[in-house]
């Protein structure tokens, strides 16, 4: 039947095709009873004294249903009207009493809900007695959201008007071009209203139609008027409510009001609009407020839902729903005790998808098959050629079958539910409700349409990849949450599930550049099962998903990152790994999601590029730049990725503690190297060369010992060899003091300087001769003089790891050997003593450590081995030039080997270095702030129990401790002090 057509008439009593047998008919007796003791004016009574058949026809619905009990002992005498009547007549008398006008907001809200009772009570008695067909219960449910949805729009029109708010078109008809639209999507949509079903509404409004005495605050109107319709419509009151009103299918209903202007939803479906939103659109249908406007948009809207070529992808993408709530255990078999007939196998929401998944493909070229109504679809499809008629005739049978046996459900007690009863009593009253005598009968009926239906709907989508096997339920498409996908992610691990799908869903909306294109968020919905499984086996999964929705955040695009996450399972379980240990490392990947692409080379993990390697790399990377600030970007992108890498490299174990420190050395010296060569050359196209001259770059601190970390900023000097009085040659010559000086500068910007790419290193040149008192760049014979006049000791001990990292090959080998020569000079032992307890002392006041975990700054920490270190190598070097090395632990082995330290003392310091540095290079890689064990990503505790190679973090804490302890023991025998 079509929602335009009347059934035949004649009485309800009359009608009856069937009646229920109940389970118990003690029972079913005690609530006819409980009817009749309410019948004051004996109404009912006179009736079934009259009409005897009608008592087996109560007695079954009234035994089968707690609710139709309950709405017939509200008024039994409209009970009585209701069997005497034609139920077509009466349905049309309910719905035109809804239209009356209301004087008050409260007699609406009552008028409505008795409508609502009667109604409920009139199609719940039809539907069982099967006086009316299943479509035609259906209709008149449809019928009823309808005049409820116009009658709250009229009024809240009214009043508005009244109001002052706006102005109504038509006085008579309030919705009459008044610009407001209602559009029922869903059931609602398609005239397929099930018993206890939601309406699913999405509101808008067109700005050209409306008339409004404030036109800059319509988004503010309509808002306020929508609310009050929905008020109207589904608040609970004595008398109940009339439906429940869902409004989260409109675009991103996170972040959008309830009311849309008409242009915002049409900007948004043309550029972000998703696939699930174009299935859903297809029953979409103008039910109240402006039916007009609101069918003209839906005209507008057809090159959105039905694109001319409509891929499988995309089909894929829609289908990706059904298959996820597959995973889930109660849908994962065809079953009766327990089963869902909505979203289980076999179930409607199949017949559904299978109808509508075909309409996607080819609606956009054949017209005929738009439809809203499945059934007739189902006609179109075998006269389009799409299906044979034997499927249609099995998925039309099994589509009327199941949608009784889902309102036989949700008639018992007005639940919103689609599964049937686990327990064999209640299941067997569905089965009398359906007509059968025993459960077994029930069960091999709808059995055989299940599998019929799950058979039919397999082999349209047999090619369809599956996302998940046993995860569970993940469904994050429409504006709502699945509850059975919150109790999936909480087994997973996930803490805070609603944050999950709140934030997946945004996703879907295209709040994020990287999920604009629909491409992407195809990929994405494929994706995202192994990506949750990934998330859940790190230690905290709210927060490596937290992760990887900031990286997803600054992803200028998504495709080729979820695709190759997507084809590559193990890549997906490191990044993953990343996100849940190294924050740093996930924002890299962000930056550049490009670096992924070396992750997939077999030999990444078994080969770390040498020096040779890497400048041939960095080479290729900047010659084909177009211009001086080109080279400078290329090269903040090169360090940047290979520091990433390097990092990938730690964090996954392929790369030790002190191979970890070269690595990162390695690269700035490669880049320092690179930069130099091209700053130099563009400076001298500006001024030309300084004839004779010489440059060298030196690097100290964590450079210079090839100890760098992540976060490591570059200590450095430039020294030069020229005529103090010589001028370069260009066209603004300089004088050589400042020529190098600005060159320096150059320098110093072309490795610091913030650009479009980002920053490389920060530099530091205050451990030049004099600090930042002196010139930037120094001449080799002031720093010869300087360290042999003036300088401090601290300033030699920083010396202790200078080396040459850029510069010509012979002029690099004199400012080596002047560094020798200022190393080597002899000391006064008990003065440098002093001088190197004088300064720990001064760094304990002015940088007290915070916790033993501040490794550098503690007593017994990493400064106090680098100070016990170079006070040996200044003490000795003079007799021991040997014993020199910038590299702190190779110093310790050296003055080991030349018994110029104890062997025990010694190994207790290289082992609190390869301790200390193995901490420090974990923290740096994962955390840019001070490290507290109560609020650090617990994926990082792996990492440090690694690196530290202990059980657990109270072992490692203990282990620290104890280090400490002896270090400090031993700077107090060396150098003097306390001890810790």
């Amino acid at each position: 039947m079509t929602p335009n057509e009347a059934p035949e008439s004649g009485a309800l009593l009359a009608r009856a095709r069937r009646i229920v047998d109940p389970v118990d008919r003690v029972q079913a007796q005690a609530a006819l009873a409980r009817v009749l003791e309410c019948d004051k004016n004996g109404a009912l009574a006179a009736l079934l004294a009259e009409r005897p058949e009608a008592v087996a026809l109560l007695e079954g619905g009234f035994g089968s249903s707690s609710y139709l009990t309950d709405l017939s002992a509200r008024d039994p005498a409209r009970l009585a009207r209701l069997l005497a009547a034609d139920p077509a007549r009466s349905m049309a008398r309910i719905v035109d009493a809804m239209k009356a006008g209301r004087q008050s907001e409260a007699e609406l809200m009552r008028a409505l809900r008795l409508a609502k009772q009667e109604a409920a009570l009139l199609i719940g008695l039809a539907d069982l007695a099967k006086a009316w067909t299943t479509l035609e219960a259906t209709a008149a449910l449809t019928r009823l959201a309808d005049a409820a949805l116009s009658a709250a729009a009229v009024f809240a029109l009214r009043e508005a008007a009244a109001a002052g708010w706006l102005e109504l078109y038509d006085q008579r008809m309030p919705e009459r071009g008044c610009g407001w639209i209602f559009l029922a999507m869903g059931k609602q949509g398609a005239h397929e209203l099930n018993y206890s079903s939601d309406i699913d509404l999405i509101v808008l409004f067109d700005r050209r139609r409306a008339r409004l005495t404030r036109p800059d605050e319509d988004v503010d109107l309509f808002v306020r008027l929508t609310k009050r319709v929905v008020r109207i419509v589904s608040e609970i009151t004595p008398d109940g409510y009339v439906f429940r009103t869902d409004l989260r299918l409109r675009p991103d209903p996170g972040a959008t009001p309830i009311a849309i202007p008409l242009e915002a939803a049409f900007s948004y479906y043309e550029s972000m609009g998703q696939n699930w939103e174009r299935a859903a659109f297809i029953k979409a249908r103008a039910a109240a407020g402006d039916r007009l406007a609101g069918e003209e948009f839906l005209a507008e809207l057809a090159p959105f839902v039905w694109r001319k070529n409509f891929d499988f992808a995309a089909i894929a993408d829609v289908h990706s729903i059904k298959r996820q709530i597959h995973a889930f255990k109660g849908h994962g078999e065809i079953a009766v005790l327990g089963h869902d007939v909505k979203l289980g196998r076999g179930g409607i929401r199949e017949i559904e998808f299978f109808v509508q998944t075909q309409q996607l493909i080819t609606g956009g070229r054949n017209p005929d098959l738009r439809g809203r109504a499945t059934l007739p679809v189902l006609d179109a499809l075998v006269a389009a050629g799409w299906i044979e008629a034997s499927v249609r005739d099995d998925l039309s049978d099994a589509y009327l079958f199941l949608r009784d046996v889902e309102h036989r459900i949700q008639m018992v007690a007005d639940r919103q539910t689609h599964a049937l009863p686990s327990d064999e009593t209640e299941a067997l009253r569905i089965a009398r409700m359906m007509g059968f005598a025993t459960l077994d009968e029930f069960s091999a009926a709808l059995l055989q349409r299940l599998t019929k239906v799950q058979g039919h709907y397999a082999r349209l989508f047999e090619s369809a990849p599956q996302l998940s096997s046993a995860l569970g339920n993940l469904v994050f498409t429409g504006g709502e949450d699945d509850p059975d996908t919150l109790e999936t992610l909480a087994q997973l691990g996930f803490a805070r599930p609603k944050t999950v799908t709140e934030t997946i869903r945004g996703w879907h909306f295209g709040r994020y550049a990287a999920t604009r294109s629909t491409k992407a968020r195809e990929r994405l919905t494929e994706l995202t099962p192994a990506l949750l499984e990934a998330l859940a086996s790190t230690d905290n999964p709210d927060q490596a998903f937290l992760a990887f929705d900031r990286l997803l955040a600054g992803l200028p695009a998504g495709v080729q990152l979820f695709a190759v996450l997507v084809s590559q399972p193990r890549l997906l379980h490191l990044l993953t790994a990343i996100l849940g240990t190294a924050p740093k490392l996930a924002a890299a990947i962000s930056r550049r999601p490009r670096v992924l692409d070396a992750l997939l080379e077999p030999a990444f993990f078994d080969h770390l590029p040498d020096e040779a390697e890497l400048a041939a790399a960095l080479e290729r990377s900047l010659r084909d730049a177009r211009s001086y600030e080109e080279t400078l970007d290329r090269a903040r992108i090169f360090g940047q990725e290979q520091k990433f890498l390097v990092g990938v490299r730690i964090l996954t174990g392929a790369l030790s503690v002190a191979e970890a420190g070269a690595a990162y050395a390695r690269l700035a010296e490669a880049l320092i190297a690179a930069l130099m060569a091209r700053v130099s050359a563009e400076f001298a196209q500006a001024h030309g060369e300084i004839e004779g001259g010489g440059v060298a770059v030196v690097a100290l601190g964590k450079l210079g010992g090839r100890e760098m970390t992540a976060a490591s900023d570059l200590d450095l000097m430039l020294l030069y060899d020229a005529d103090q009085n010589a001028e370069s040659n260009g066209e603004r010559p300089l004088a050589a003091p400042s020529y190098y000086a600005r060159l320096t500068q150059r320098l110093i910007a072309a490795l610091s300087a913030p650009m479009a790419q980002g920053l490389l290193y920060e530099v530091d040149f205050r451990l030049r001769p004099s600090g930042s008192k002196g010139p930037l760049a120094v001449s080799l014979r002031a720093f010869e003089e300087y360290h042999a006049e003036e300088a401090w000791t601290w300033e030699h001990m920083a010396l202790t790891r200078a080396r040459v990292v850029a510069g010509e090959r012979s002029f690099s080998a004199r400012v080596e050997a002047a560094i020798g020569v200022a190393l080597t000079r002899a000391r006064d032992p008990e003065k440098l003593r002093a001088d190197v307890l004088d300064m720990r002392k001064r760094l304990e006041r002015e940088k007290p450590a915070k916790s033993v975990w501040d490794l550098k700054q503690a007593l017994g920490g990493l400064i106090d081995v680098e100070f016990i270190t170079q006070y040996l190598l200044l003490r000795h070097a003079e007799a021991h030039p040997d014993c020199l090395a910038t590299t702190t632990g190779l110093a310790l082995e050296r003055l080991t080997r030349l018994g110029l330290i104890e062997p025990d003392a010694a190994e207790t310091l290289i082992a609190a270095v390869r301790l200390y540095q193995g901490l420090i290079q974990s923290l740096r890689l994962a955390i840019d702030q001070d490290f507290d064990p109560r609020q650090a990503p617990r994926g990082l505790f792996d990492l440090l129990l690694r690196a530290g190679e202990a059980p657990d973090m109270k072992h490692l804490e203990a282990h620290l401790v104890e280090t400490q302890t002896r270090v400090r023991e031993i700077f107090a025998q060396i150098v003097g002090g306390e001890r810790a």
